[in-house]
């Protein structure tokens, strides 16, 4: 079979054996299947409008005339050179295009850009078990690939990232390569004209950033820190967040941190209890969350939990009296923590 790892992947492309005529790129991660097409293209072909060299066909026009496919790969170029043939799968079947293709000698490269196929699938299947093809599958970046995307992209355009906001940056982006680098080049074009892109950068222009508001609110709220959560409240309100996404919010972070206050009310440290948490607590909000298990004992958490459950009830029934309703329970949890604070 000649699958190839994910992980290998990219040297499989950087270095494809000439004999493998025919390379099936597909997985979830549309933009990343497009960008190492465009890649391994790019490398065979130097002008990518060259009709004479390139050839671009649907899917959906070889279903239905298999035969176009082996008339273009026995085509020979008008300037010499490998000629290349970028085919992008639609919704129906083109193996019975690309079968002639891998059963005789192929001079062409035959890049065949797909979706998700799971294992089995006739395309995937005819290239994994073809001596003579790759199959290469893609999936999301995970946090290495992603921070190796973010430094490769700062440095090339002559910028540097620090520590903190990088990890802030990789935990907002991910899921298709297209838009993590769409995100990436945003924060580039914001940071021209400094050295270095902070987290505050990050948080300014990076994602969602009613949600980052959101995780202002509450986790300012649970420490104790009234000041600033009202800040953050303020900020949240600006960025068209709802008040009952901010109540919801902040009811959900209760529930949560119940069992962590009982936790430590039976000799587990703060930093014990926010370190075995499931699912993690990101970095950035540790010392905060270790902060609120020291404001909160369990009858606190609990009283703040009902608090905000009642006025998330009273925000729905009256609309026009949400905004009040929310920043009294925001500033009613977070004065409920100070006095707790030890």
């Amino acid at each position: 079979m000649v699958a190839v790892r994910p992980g290998d992947a990219e040297t499989a492309l950087a270095r494809r054996d000439p004999g493998k005529s025919v390379v099936l790129i597909f997985g979830p991660d549309t933009g990343l299947v497009h960008e190492r097409a465009q890649g391994l293209v790019r490398r065979a072909v130097p002008d990518a409008h060259d009709p004479f060299a390139l050839v671009r066909l649907e899917g959906d026009d070889i279903s239905s005339d298999p035969r176009r496919l082996i008339d273009e790969t026995s085509t020979i170029g008008l300037f010499g050179g490998e000629r290349v043939v970028w085919v992008r799968a639609g919704s129906r079947n083109i193996v019975p295009a690309l079968q002639p293709v891998l059963a005789g000698r192929c001079d062409a490269l035959v890049v065949v850009e797909a979706g998700d196929l799971k294992k089995g699938a006739p395309l995937r299947a005819l290239c994994e078990n073809a001596p003579n093809a790759l199959a290469i599958a893609c999936y999301a970046d995970s946090d290495r690939d992603l921070s190796r995307l973010v430094d490769s992209m700062m440095a090339e355009a002559g910028l540097t990232i620090d520590r903190d906001a990088r990890d802030l940056l990789v935990s907002l982006i991910g899921g298709d390569r297209l838009a993590s680098r769409g995100e990436i080049a945003k924060l580039i074009l914001y940071a021209q004209g400094q050295q270095r892109v902070s987290r505050e950068d990050v948080r300014t222009i990076v994602g969602d950033a009613s949600a980052l508001a959101l995780d202002d609110v509450v986790d300012s709220a649970l420490a104790g820190e009234t000041r600033e959560a009202l800040a953050a409240l303020a900020k949240a309100m600006g960025a068209a967040t709802r008040p009952d996404a901010v109540l919801g919010s902040l009811l959900r972070a209760l529930t949560a941190l119940h069992p962590m206050t009982l936790a430590v009310a039976s000799g587990a440290s703060p930093d014990q209890v926010v370190g075995s948490a499931r699912p993690p607590v990101h970095f950035s909000r540790k010392a905060k969350m270790e902060k609120a298990l020291r404001a909160l004992d369990p009858e606190r958490c609990m009283k703040a939990l009902l608090a905000v459950d009642d006025a998330v009830l009273a925000a729905r029934r009256n609309a026009p009296l949400a905004p009040a309703i929310c920043e009294r329970v925001v500033l009613q949890v977070a004065q409920q923590a100070g006095r707790g604070k030890r």
